[in-house]
């Protein structure tokens, strides 16, 4: 899955030894969605991807996640583990925005072909659509 938004929070390395001896680590932070209602999405990199994907606050990513949900006495847990994260594209950011285009950029114009515009249709004559006619009593103002 992907997602694309701003990093607004970068917590501290956590990191630790398994109880089989193994060395481990992950790096957790908070990505704020570009959307009409933004939403929160916390997230980690885990292991060497740890290292591989440092971000900064102020950051816009595209964020590749797998999400998981694991069981613990008796209660669940489901935790978003990013496996990619690059810069992100200004239309990919005003794809997910709902369609409007960042400032000083614009979608490409559909009426637009090869540089010369596509002509319209012409506009209906007067006649084209004729009004009914109205009985002699009829007050409607429409």
């Amino acid at each position: 899955m992907e997602i694309i938004g701003k990093i607004i929070v970068a917590l501290p390395e956590v990191s630790g030894v398994s109880s089989r001896g193994n060395s481990w680590k992950k790096r957790e932070y908070v990505l704020e969605t570009i959307e009409t209602y933004p939403k929160k999405i916390h997230f980690d990199f885990f292991g060497e991807r740890a290292d591989q994907y440092p971000l900064n606050i102020g950051d816009t990513i595209k964020l590749s996640f797998d999400i998981e949900s694991r069981d613990y006495n008796g209660r669940w847990y489901t935790s978003i583990r990013g496996w990619k994260a690059e810069p992100a594209q200004a239309e990919a950011m005003a794809a997910q925005a709902g369609g409007f285009a960042p400032a000083g950029q614009a979608f490409p114009n559909p009426a637009v072909q090869g540089g010369a515009p596509t002509p319209f249709p012409p506009a209906p004559q007067a006649d084209a659509f004729p009004t009914p006619q109205s009985a002699p009593n009829d007050d409607l103002p429409f």
